[in-house]
């Protein structure tokens, strides 16, 4: 394949069949992800991002932070997720650390942020809560709808990962194209998720339970998400009867 796991994620499905079901009771579709992922990798290229540069992410639960993560894989370019509780001093240190060319935050942590990403030499973009807002949304609508997927084989790098850090300063976990592939691949193959499991998705995805094991699974099996932004006691339980499949942690 072109560009591994990108196109094992996007392989099978029919584009008007449903992926994300918002909270709002609106569809997004595979063919409509698809088509945003253009966008983020024309965005992302009109910035100077190149193939295998880092693209730290330290935003909110939407689809637009969805579409960034496949739209850089899309563009060969390398996802660095942050946890949205990191301070700014944890963020210089991941910065200064992995490098990367672009850092998209949430609109209250720009002023903190922005010194930290231009003395790393990386440029800072804005995206806000609900993924409709900031200059990261200004740079997709000047955005074009076709982009010619990056060629990226098995061992060229999708992801880094930071440990938690419990022992020791956080590591960056260096994972692969066929890593993340071949490990969503083996949980469809053992928990038998097909294109008729609906997963009610309540996890953050800035972690690889939420991101990776979840949405990556989900997508290679052609099911569907109702995509929470975050984790409601109240409204899981409404939503559960809709379901037949759930990823959780002990809190929820």
């Amino acid at each position: 394949m072109p560009n591994l796991l990108f196109d094992t994620l996007f392989h099978r499905q029919a584009n008007d069949a449903s992926c994300l079901i918002l909270a709002d009771e609106s569809v997004i579709s595979y063919g409509e992800l698809r088509q945003q992922t253009a966008k983020v990798a024309n965005a992302l290229t009109a910035l100077g991002v190149q193939p295998g540069d880092r693209v730290a992410a330290q935003i909110d639960k939407s689809v637009a932070a969805v579409a960034l993560y496949l739209g850089t894989i899309r563009a060969g370019a390398v996802f660095l997720p942050l946890n949205t509780a990191y301070t700014a001093n944890e963020i210089d240190y991941f910065i200064n650390d992995a490098k990367p060319a672009l850092v998209i935050c949430r609109a209250q942590t720009e002023a903190r942020l922005r010194p930290i990403a231009s003395a790393a030499g990386a440029k800072l973009e804005t995206l806000a809560a609900d993924g409709n807002q900031g200059s990261w949304v200004d740079k997709l609508k000047l955005a074009g709808n076709e982009f010619t997927t990056v060629t990226r084989s098995a061992d060229d790098l999708a992801a880094i990962l930071y440990t938690s850090g419990t022992t020791g300063r956080s590591k960056g976990a260096m994972i692969s194209h066929k890593n993340l592939a071949t490990n969503a691949q083996t949980l469809v193959e053992y928990w038998h998720i097909n294109a008729e499991d609906v997963l009610l998705h309540a996890l953050p995805i800035f972690h690889t339970h939420g991101l990776f094991v979840a949405i990556n699974s989900l997508m290679i099996a052609g099911g569907s998400m109702l995509f929470l932004p975050h984790f409601d006691a109240e409204k899981v339980l409404k939503l559960l009867p809709r379901c037949n499949l759930m990823m959780g942690v002990p809190t929820f």
